[in-house]
C-alpha cells in the first residue's frame, strides 16, 4: 500500500454526469493552479476541453491527496504535463507512488513532458484520442500507461 492508500473513491453517474466524493482539502490548490496554468497547460487545454477528442476532462482537478493536470471519469485517464522537477530522483519516486495510487483507483496514466505538449500537440493529441476511442479494446493504449511519452 501507499502512504496514501485509501478506500476506493466514488464515482457516480447521475443523469449522465460524473460525481467525485473526495475530501476537498485540494480544492483551493487547484482553483489556484487553474488560474496559473503553465503555456503547457494552457495549449493542451485548448485542445481537450469541451469534449473535443470524445471525452470530458477537467483541468487542475482535485483527486483524493492529488491534483491531476487533467482527468476523465468517463475515460478513467489522467494526464500529466510533466515540467523539470519530475525528471529529479524525488520527482520520479513521487510520480511513481502518485501513478500506483491512481491505478488502484482504477486510472490510467499519461504522462507527456511540457516540451512535447508545446511542440508535438498534435502528437500528443492525436495519443489521447486513440485512448480514449479504443479504450478497452485496443493494445495499443496499454503501452503508454505509466510512460513518459
Amino acid at each position: 500500500m501507499t502512504p496514501y492508500s485509501s478506500p476506493q473513491l466514488r464515482i457516480e453517474k447521475i443523469v449522465g454526469k460524473y460525481f467525485l466524493k473526495y475530501p476537498n482539502h485540494n480544492i483551493p490548490l487547484a482553483r489556484k493552479l487553474r488560474r496559473d496554468m503553465t503555456d503547457a497547460e494552457r495549449k493542451l487545454w485548448s485542445e481537450i476541453r469541451r469534449k473535443q477528442i470524445g471525452a470530458k476532462f477537467r483541468r487542475q482537478a482535485a483527486f483524493g491527496p492529488y491534483i491531476l493536470d487533467f482527468l476523465s471519469i468517463e475515460a478513467k485517464l489522467v494526464i500529466e504535463l510533466d515540467g523539470s522537477q519530475h525528471y529529479t530522483e524525488e520527482g520520479r519516486q513521487k510520480d511513481i507512488l502518485r501513478d500506483e495510487y491512481l491505478k488502484q483507483q482504477g486510472l490510467t496514466v499519461l504522462h507527456f513532458s511540457d516540451y512535447e505538449a508545446l511542440t508535438n500537440t498534435d502528437g500528443i493529441l492525436q495519443t489521447i484520442f486513440l485512448y480514449v476511442n479504443n479504450r478497452g479494446n485496443d493494445p495499443l493504449s496499454s503501452p503508454y500507461e505509466g510512460d513518459r511519452l
